[in-house]
């Protein structure tokens, strides 16, 4: 007798999956996308921050010297296309034959200026030959629905990625940093962002004082729950020239070791859906600029350590994922 039970297709394995991946790495994703190697190449448009002109706050966040976290702010700057000039020719002498790129909008917050300052500087960096797409650093306190609109335009024209500070998803946490905003204001930016035609990506650190490893896992949950496209995570490291370093000197912070992080982040990804982009899994600053912890300026050897975890565990990204 046949089976009164309707047919089923069998599940198909996530293309990253099959390629022998544990998690969705963003180079699969670009690759997928693009038919090859894409690389970001960084910008500065000479933006501030709303909790660095006082806004918000003043002082900026507790972490933060936006010089150790772009390269396009360690050099003198120049307009627009000619920053992805220079930032091709230092990416050639690493990637070889790679000959498509992204702008990123990097250090600051990259939507804090009204429409008519904002549209010329994405619009000319679509303009250059071998520019496939954007990436724009921001705020989620810093996109009203006419900055919305535009990247919204702007996203019509070519790949656009929007990464938010999300950081975590524990206000105490976003008050330590100084951040001026609170995660309810995250939650609002993604919800307005939707169906834009843009990919909504969040940053988010592990290893915040005071935050446990249930705490850290809380905002993988949180993740998962709201459901954006890719996200972006390294550990809290300190540079020089910050609160965080006064903080780190005196004692008041320590920072997470590599084995701790090398958990964690194992962890974290396993609770995310497979369908969200990784688009980082640590994070480094230049020599003259860094303090701790040192394992961290290592970041293939970080790598390998988070890849051999899921091998030991026989585990990938999405496992735990409900």
């Amino acid at each position: 007798m046949s089976s009164t039970k309707p047919l089923t297709s069998t599940p198909t394995a996530p293309s990253w999956r099959e390629a022998g991946l544990p998690f969705y790495s963003y180079n699969h994703f670009l690759r997928q996308r693009f038919g090859g190697r894409v690389q970001k190449v960084s910008l500065d448009a000479g933006f501030t921050c709303p909790n660095v002109d006082g806004t918000v706050a003043k002082g900026g966040c507790t972490f933060c010297d936006n010089r150790s976290f772009s390269p396009s702010r360690r050099l003198p700057r120049a307009g627009v296309l000619g920053q992805i000039d220079q930032s091709i020719v230092r990416m050639r002498n690493r990637y070889a034959g790679c000959d498509k790129f992204l702008a990123y909008f990097q250090p600051a917050t990259n939507t804090y200026a009204p429409v008519a300052r904002l549209r010329p500087l994405y619009e000319e960096a679509l303009t250059h030959p071998q520019v496939v797409g954007m990436a724009i650093g921001t705020r989620s306190d810093c996109v009203p629905d006419e900055v919305l609109d535009l990247l919204e335009e702007m996203a019509g024209r070519a790949y656009l990625a929007v990464e938010y500070g999300m950081q975590t998803m524990h206000d105490r946490s976003l008050e330590w940093m100084n951040r001026g905003h609170n995660h309810e204001s995250f939650l609002d930016a993604v919800e307005r962002s939707r169906g834009r035609g843009f990919e909504i990506c969040a940053h988010v650190m592990l290893g915040l004082p005071g935050e446990s490893h249930d705490d850290m896992l809380a905002t993988a949950r949180e993740l998962a729950r709201v459901n954006i496209d890719a996200v972006k995570i390294h550990n809290l490291y300190c540079v020089k020239n910050t609160r965080l370093a006064d903080q780190v000197a005196a004692g008041d912070v320590t920072l997470m070791g590599q084995d701790d992080y090398v958990q964690t982040v194992v962890d974290f990804l396993e609770l995310l859906p497979p369908t969200m982009i990784i688009e980082r899994i640590s994070g480094d600053a230049p020599p003259d600029f860094f303090i701790g912890p040192d394992w961290c300026l290592d970041k293939p050897a970080v790598k390998r350590a988070i890849e051999a975890e899921f091998v030991r565990r026989g585990s990938y990204q999405g496992r735990l994922h409900a």
